[in-house]
């Protein structure tokens, strides 16, 4: 028996205050603001709801409810910057801040390349992207849900011994943003997720693995049985890992931890680490990073993309690009203070990538293992060795490994150490086991070689 997750209809929301409410809050805090001085100014007034059980060996353990509003003001006098926010909605306090960041803003040093985003990068349009879909989800049957997850994951083996819970979370909020050269917008998303984590085994033999699935619309989320069921099989392959000597193989990265390395990379190519010449990757733009066969796309106009969005942080349009093509990088991740510092354009990713997408070279996970023939299959990563400075990599991991293409044992206590430079151009393959629960989206990722270091 599965459970069916649906849909509470879009009018039925759990915020205090409407979108016309927040735009007019927003455009009070920006008069508020010139009147008291201030040569220009943005302003950002958000709220957001949300619920989340969590069940543990069948009893519930958890249940929080968050409720959260906020306004927050930045103002420039000339080329300097102040900031400050409130809670409070009245309009004393929205005065009272926007008089703290102006206050702020008088004692603060001139910099050249702080202001607001240039005016003709301003979204002038803004798409409806189909991000909000609220979750009628009474907490008993939130709880209902959770114990379906945790009991599938238990129901898988009686070698399942303990857990440390099932979690169904729903979360959805609305904003707006508004700036001094006449940029207003915002609009509702929502956020919802399943989790399992249970262990298996007993005494120093015990294994731990989790499962989680991330969607807009609920009704779009694995189904509470199957989540649990993934997370309680991943525990079982676990159980009787080894450790293996240090050698010199090819790795694949399972789609979770593969994700990680496109943060790595993103980190690597934000205009923060750049300016600061803080990147292994610095004056990257045009040149090859990656193996040939790597494509990655930052795509923020996906319908129901959990990173998707019309406008970036400042106002700035977004827009779907190629940032890497062929394995040449093709642009940065630039707001407009960092693009200033580059002598650059803003990229619209003020707050972050959006959709990233790794394209895929057409084979599954079973493939991916056949084409590597004998190496280790990382499942897990722990520890943040990472150097960004200089890309050299090390990370505690743990996996399986394989032989004549097929899983041999899992293994435990190894670290994997390379440097990133290196395995971004040593990747070898891109799987299509794309998982889409974060705004980093790829398969499996195989790179050539890497050191393991275990006994």
């Amino acid at each position: 028996m599965t459970t069916e997750l649906t849909t509470r209809p879009a009018s039925n929301n759990q915020f205090s205050n409407d979108q016309a409410t927040l735009q007019q809050i927003t455009a009070d805090v920006l008069k508020y603001a010139r009147e008291q001085g201030a040569t220009a100014c943005e302003a950002e007034v958000s709220e957001s709801f949300g619920q989340t059980v969590t069940v543990r060996r069948g009893k519930v353990e958890t249940i929080e409810y968050n409720r959260d509003k906020g306004i927050g003001v930045t103002v420039y006098i000339g080329k300097r910057r102040g900031h400050a926010s409130t809670s409070d909605f009245s309009p004393q306090a929205i005065r009272a801040t926007a008089g703290a960041a102006l206050s702020i803003a008088k004692f603060t040093a001139s910099d050249d390349y702080a202001g607001l985003a240039d005016e003709d990068l301003l979204a002038r349009e803004i798409p409806d992207l189909d991000l909000f879909y609220p979750w009628d989800l009474p907490v008993e049957r939130a709880i209902e849900l959770a114990q379906a997850c945790e009991g599938a994951a238990f129901a898988v083996d009686k070698r399942i011994t303990n857990s440390e819970g099932a979690t169904v979370s729903l979360q959805q909020s609305h904003f707006t943003y508004g700036n001094s050269l006449g940029f207003l917008g915002g609009y509702p998303s929502s956020r919802h997720w399943i989790s399992c984590a249970v262990i298996a085994g007993k005494g120093d033999a015990m294994q731990r693995d989790d499962w989680y699935a991330s969607a807009l619309d609920p009704a779009e989320l694995d189904t509470p049985e199957t989540i649990g069921r993934i997370a309680g099989t991943r525990a079982i392959q676990r159980l009787g890992a080894k450790k293996i000597a240090t050698m010199q193989v090819p790795v694949l990265y399972e789609a979770p931890a593969a994700a990680t390395l496109l943060g790595h990379f993103v980190g690597a190519v934000s205009g923060g680490s750049l300016y600061r010449k803080s990147s292994f990757l610095l004056d990257s733009l045009g040149k090859p990073v990656f193996s040939p066969l790597v494509e990655i796309s930052d795509d923020p106009h996906i319908p129901k993309g959990l990173a998707s969005s019309p406008f970036d942080a400042e106002g700035v349009a977004t827009r779907r690009r190629n940032v890497v093509e062929h394995g040449v990088v093709q642009g940065y991740f630039l707001s407009s203070y960092s693009a200033r510092k580059l002598g650059m354009k803003s990229t619209g990713n003020a707050g972050g990538n959006h959709n990233l997408l790794l394209r895929d070279t057409g084979l599954n996970l079973p493939q991916l293992l056949q084409q590597m023939g004998r190496g280790l299959l990382v499942t897990e990563l722990m520890g943040q060795g990472t150097n960004m400075v200089t890309g050299d990599y090390s990370r505690g991991a743990a996996g399986f490994w394989i032989e004549n293409g097929a899983v041999a044992y899992p293994v435990q206590e190894i670290t994997i150490a390379g440097n990133l430079k290196d395995m971004f151009r040593n990747i070898v393959a891109a799987g299509n086991d794309i998982l889409k629960r974060g705004s980093k989206q790829c398969g499996s990722v195989l790179i050539e070689r890497m050191t393991v270091a275990g006994d």
